[in-house]
């Protein structure tokens, strides 16, 4: 392998953890905003409200992430500077969406969301509310960055 290759490799290991943290961290927000434990309401109990505000949290952190990684500087130490820098940016700005929200709507938003029916089979439309504003935030940002 030539050296260039190996570099473009470390890069992308490089870019990957960077991106993989990120989204572990929109995974924490999403579970201190919401009551319960999240794996088990996605993964044991199928709460669709639940898993619909994580697949979008981690959604848009992917958007935001790729969007700096295709613009960043060839310089790979800025790129991931860059790189961490606007998604921790985009995952803020989720955040407050989401308290606003919150403070907008009657009951508190994360019960309302992973609480739908009980069963957490149905999504409360809220919950459609809640992915379309983390998505739409994370447009903004991608777009910021470009």
């Amino acid at each position: 392998m030539n050296d260039d290759i190996l570099q473009e490799i470390g890069a992308t290991f490089a870019y990957g953890a960077v991106g993989i943290a990120l989204m572990a961290l929109g995974y924490l927000v999403v579970e201190v905003t919401t009551p319960g434990r999240l794996g088990k309401q996605i993964w044991t109990e199928g709460n669709r409200g639940a898993a619909l505000l994580l697949a979008a949290k981690l959604l848009g952190i992917g958007a935001i992430v790729t969007t700096a990684i295709v613009t960043s500087d060839s310089d790979l130490s800025e790129g991931l500077i860059d790189t961490a820098v606007f998604g921790a940016c985009g995952i803020v700005l989720m955040i407050v969406a989401y308290f606003l929200l919150d403070v907008t709507t009657p009951g508190k938003l994360g019960a309302t969301l992973v609480n739908a029916d009980g069963a957490g089979t149905a999504i409360h439309p809220a919950g459609w509310v809640v992915a379309a504003a983390d998505l739409g935030v994370a447009a903004i940002v991608a777009g910021a960055v470009s």
